[in-house]
């Protein structure tokens, strides 16, 4: 298991990031999503509230010149599920769910981002609670195929499925869209890493803003959810105020 607040402390831009997974008293489940940013384009946004989650908006909409990959749903809770991505297929996945697909099926008409040449991945969770006492999640990326270079290979989109069940008290997973800084950054590869989650909301919302680089960290959205209750708290954190 990895120190969360180190792998964030030693990357400079590990992009978009997820967190998902169990409280150590195994009371809750947990999820979190960071945006980073390096072109003002994407800096100059916020996460919002919505009725059933949050969602990205322009700051300054004044100085918002494209918002088709940066503006989009990025939480949203349907039932017992809580769905959280780095982009606009959390409404696919909702739809998908709402429709009885599994999160799988869900992502099936979907692929990296067409943003040449990193092609972004999309990343994508879901918890599900299982009745009073445990839950599951799954996290997946949709990558574009390796082509032995920098750039990834917009023909294919490799897909990537993970799944936990039942979550592990005191435990969560890590995945994000880039490996490291770098012009074009590298996307991420491998497993989402395993991590330490702790019991207090504050303590995990804290440990994850501080650890992000300064000069890129742009939102921060942390959930807790009573698995026995199904209901849950909310801490969002933007730099942009």
């Amino acid at each position: 298991m990895k120190d969360l607040t180190k792998l964030l402390a030693n990357n400079a831009y590990p992009g978009r990031g997820i967190v998902i997974g169990a409280t150590p008293d195994g009371k809750h489940a947990v999820t979190a999503y960071f945006i980073m940013g390096r072109s003002e384009n994407s800096r100059n946004r916020i996460f919002v509230k919505t009725a059933d989650g949050i969602r990205t908006e322009a700051f300054d909409p004044s100085k918002m010149s494209d918002p088709s990959l940066v503006i989009y749903n990025a939480v949203r809770t349907l039932g017992n599920k809580t769905i959280v991505t780095n982009g606009d297929q959390t409404d696919t996945i909702y739809n998908g769910l709402d429709a009885q697909k599994t999160f799988e099926e869900s992502l099936q008409c979907r692929e990296f981002e067409p943003d040449p040449p990193i092609y972004t991945p999309r990343i994508s969770g879901v918890i599900r609670l299982c009745g009073a006492d445990n839950f599951n999640y799954a996290l997946s990326i949709l990558k574009a195929a390796e082509s032995g270079v920098t750039d990834g290979n917009p023909a294919s989109c490799n897909r990537f499925l993970f799944t936990y069940k039942p979550a592990v008290a005191g435990t969560g997973h890590f995945i994000h869209t880039y490996k490291c800084d770098g012009n074009p950054p590298e996307v991420f590869e491998g497993e989402p890493v395993a991590v330490a989650i702790p019991d207090s909301i504050d303590e995990f919302t804290k440990q994850i803003w501080d650890n992000l680089n300064e000069a890129n960290k742009i939102s921060l959205f942390v959930r807790y959810i009573d698995i026995q209750a199904g209901t849950y708290q909310d801490k969002i954190v933007n730099k942009n105020v």
